[in-house]
């Protein structure tokens, strides 16, 4: 009997690896290199397009829907927006591509949600996205309706509102509804309480009321940032509109806010309204009688409002900026490294205001400085030149230390100021002090008076027998 036959295992590479050819690898590196230039040229024009405070125009906007048929519906407010050099990008709340950021750069500078009824966004967008595109500095406007959803209705919460918690409730003003045709149930609201604000309405008084019809909303006590633009009248209410009042309702008078505003300690802006319809061509267009008014306007406020608020939302007003924050020593041009206690200071900051397509000097009077260590040891008003210089002369305090040169300035419905700048102040030197102080004369007499009583005492205790 012969043994079995062994089989020797074969390997399961049979060739040899093969050496990488240098052409190959010097080929693949350069169209990586390609790509990525090619990558970054492709994003540098929507990353040009961020905002900044140097030039708050010419910014890009993502416009969400839950329909698209909104983008012709209301084609008109988008047009004013794409006159006044705004690229708009119009997309669905849930697609999927959705991304407000990029390689870590913000893509948009202001968002536009025409969702109401969108129950979660698409993509990478959610609530935690949205407000942190907010505490980013970016602008927002949020418009709902009787279909907001609960994830609307939370962005609003989150940013100092709060809308009525009945699905069902419009807003009802048997006062001041708008006249139509046919009786209705006087949820179409002829509204004109606005705020008193040129920066935020415009110069030109808007005549014509406006019209409304949505969702009613509160401002959050808590929040003193949020402000009504558009208020409702002492009889309004907010109800189911088709079933009798079994309770008083939850949101009455001039508590309701129709639209209201948010400006951010960063500045970033927020519109709130709960009408959709607010912004649509068939209010836009349509005349408007106030009950009780005899008065009946061809077209109604809501171009014009809108148009005025969505320019403050979007920076086009309200916006400064500060520069040129100098200060040196009276008669001199040179800052100083620090400045000695009552030395006499001159203070100079330079103040504009965008006005949509430059530069403008802002001219005001309440605008003040503060000589600040710890607390304002010096507060000053500034002059202005009406040409945009601001500029005050002070004595620095008898204090030495570490200082502040300090602006703030807030004011309704602009952009917040805080400016500083770091001094120290010293002493006297020793060889600084006058010769012979004022105040120490008594100390000089005293001295003066003990050394003649001295000689005289010496002189007759010596000499007299």
């Amino acid at each position: 009997m012969s043994p079995p036959h062994r089989v020797n295992p074969q390997p399961l590479s049979l060739s040899p690896r093969q050496p990488k050819d240098p052409t190959t690898t010097e080929m693949a590196r350069s169209n990586f290199s390609v790509l990525t230039i090619l990558s970054v040229i492709l994003l540098l024009p929507v990353l040009s397009l961020s905002f900044s405070p140097d030039s708050p125009s010419d910014r890009r906007l993502l416009v969400l829907f839950d329909d698209l048929s909104l983008q012709s519906s209301h084609s008109i407010f988008f047009n004013s927006l794409k006159s006044r050099g705004f690229d708009l990008d119009f997309k669905l709340a849930d697609d999927p591509k959705l991304a407000l950021q990029r390689y870590g750069q913000y893509l948009y500078d202001g968002l536009i949600l025409f969702s109401p009824s969108i129950e979660r966004f698409g993509g990478a967008l959610d609530l935690a996205a949205v407000l942190d595109f907010v505490d980013s500095g970016h602008d927002l406007i949020i418009a709902a309706d009787s279909s907001a959803s609960d994830l609307i209705k939370s962005v609003a919460t989150e940013c100092g509102v709060d809308f009525d918690e009945d699905p069902s409730a419009l807003v009802i003003d048997h006062r001041s509804y708008a006249v139509v045709g046919i009786e209705g149930d006087h949820t179409l609201i002829a509204a004109d309480d606005f705020i008193e604000s040129d920066v935020l309405l415009g110069e030109n008084k808007i005549e014509a009321p406006v019209l409304f019809k949505g969702i009613a909303h509160s401002l959050n006590a808590a929040n003193n940032l949020v402000l009504k633009v558009l208020s409702a009248s002492p009889a309004a209410y907010s109800a189911n509109p088709s079933s009798k009042l079994s309770s008083p309702p939850s949101l009455t008078g001039s508590t309701i806010s129709l639209v209201s505003v948010v400006q951010a300690r960063n500045n970033a802006r927020i519109m709130i309204t709960g009408s959709l319809d607010l912004f649509s061509n068939r209010f836009f267009r349509s005349s408007v009688q106030k009950a009780g008014s005899p008065k009946r306007y061809d077209k109604s406020g809501n171009e014009q409002f809108v148009a005025e608020l969505s320019k403050w939302v979007f920076h086009e007003r309200g916006h400064l900026k500060a520069v040129n924050l100098r200060h040196n020593k009276a008669g001199e041009t040179d800052e100083p490294a620090m400045y000695r206690i009552k030395d006499d200071l001159d203070f100079s900051v330079e103040i504009y205001e965008w006005s949509g397509k430059s530069w403008e000097p802002y001219v005001a009077n309440d605008v003040q400085v503060q000589f600040y260590m710890m607390s304002p040891y010096v507060l000053k008003t500034l002059s202005n030149d009406k040409k945009g210089l601001y500029h005050t002369s002070f004595k620095v305090p008898d204090v030495y230390g570490v200082f502040q040169f300090k602006v703030e300035y807030n004011r309704l419905g602009y952009t917040s100021l805080l400016l500083s700048k770091q001094i120290p102040v010293r002493p006297f030197k020793h060889n600084e002090y006058e010769r012979f102080i004022t105040a120490a004369f008594p100390y000089y007499g005293a001295s003066f008076t003990m050394m003649a009583g001295f000689f005289i005492f010496s002189f007759v205790y010596l000499y007299h027998k």
